[in-house]
């Protein structure tokens, strides 16, 4: 997330570098918007239809339009920038501060105007529409790899119920589990024993699916060169690499490597006796599969 060194001395609210300010609460249908006419300093306050968005601002003077980076807010961001305008997207946190009473379109609409013109407010990395088609194929990965444990782990404790029980792990699950179903012929009305088997094709049909999103991640990676350079790097992989970039939005939106990876979550950690701090984190930090909204 960017720095952004906030207002000069002498500055007038309502404008950031010779550019009127104009907060943008966006929603599905209808969208609020706040800013302050500079000429005339009228408080503006309006709603602007979803499908009428961008034939509001595509005649307007470039202007830099501040959004809340929640769903929706990168198409929205890629689509401003198009015609010309600065986009600039606050973390949500960034804007709490400033919705004062009620919380309403308007008033969210007026704290993000006033938020984009803190000092040293920070900016989120706008992201193209390749890096969010990536984050979309691992979200769809994560989904898939949550169904099969549930659907493993539920597998098992139904097994578990006659009396059947397997080592740990996926592979040495499937790796019995069709001799303990034979296993249990005897115990086992028929209708159970077929719809445990649908169940264990389930699972299996589950981790094909995976299995053809990542193959689409392979493709992504062949084709970024900046994806390619994280793979190069010792413990990295096709899904670490490749979540890396699409999470990252801009690169530029990082002072440094350090506070990318403080973003991400990999935080130091005390190891040892010795008082050594090296970066550590869990697997699921390890491979982002979403940016914080």
């Amino acid at each position: 997330m960017n720095r952004n060194t906030g207002m000069n001395a002498g500055q007038i609210i309502g404008t950031m570098n010779g550019q009127q300010v104009v907060g943008l609460d966006i929603a599905k249908h209808v969208f609020q918007m706040h800013t302050v006419d500079m000429g005339t300093g009228e408080i503006v306050n309006m709603q602007i239809k979803h499908a009428r968005v961008l034939a509001h601002f595509v005649n307007k003077p470039t202007c830099l339009i501040a959004m809340e980076a929640c769903g929706g807010a990168h198409h929205w961001a890629r689509e401003l920038t198009a015609l010309g305008h600065s986009v600039r997207l606050l973390h949500a946190k960034a804007v709490r501060p400033f919705v004062s009473g009620n919380k309403t379109d308007a008033t969210d609409a007026r704290a993000i105007w006033l938020a984009v013109q803190q000092p040293g407010v920070k900016f989120v990395g706008i992201k193209t529409a390749a890096q969010q088609a990536t984050l979309t194929l691992h979200r769809q990965r994560e989904l898939l790899m949550k169904m099969r444990t549930m659907q493993t782990n539920a597998l098992r404790g139904l097994l578990y119920e006659f009396g059947a029980t397997f080592a740990k792990g996926r592979k040495a699950l499937f790796k019995e589990v069709e001799q303990a179903l034979e296993d249990l012929c005897a115990q086992l009305p028929q209708m159970v024993k077929d719809s445990l088997h649908e169940q264990v094709a389930r699972i299996k049909a589950l981790s094909q699916d995976m299995q053809a999103i990542e193959k689409r991640l392979a493709l992504q990676l062949k084709t970024d060169p900046q994806m390619q350079r994280i793979n190069q790097i010792p413990g990295v992989g096709l899904l670490t690499a490749t979540a890396a970039i699409a999470t990252m939005g801009e690169a530029s939106a990082f002072k440094s490597g350090r506070e990318f990876c403080a973003w991400l979550g990999l935080v130091p950690t005390q190891t040892g006796s010795g008082g050594k701090v090296r970066l550590g984190a869990s697997p699921s930090a390890a491979t982002p599969t979403c940016a914080p909204c």
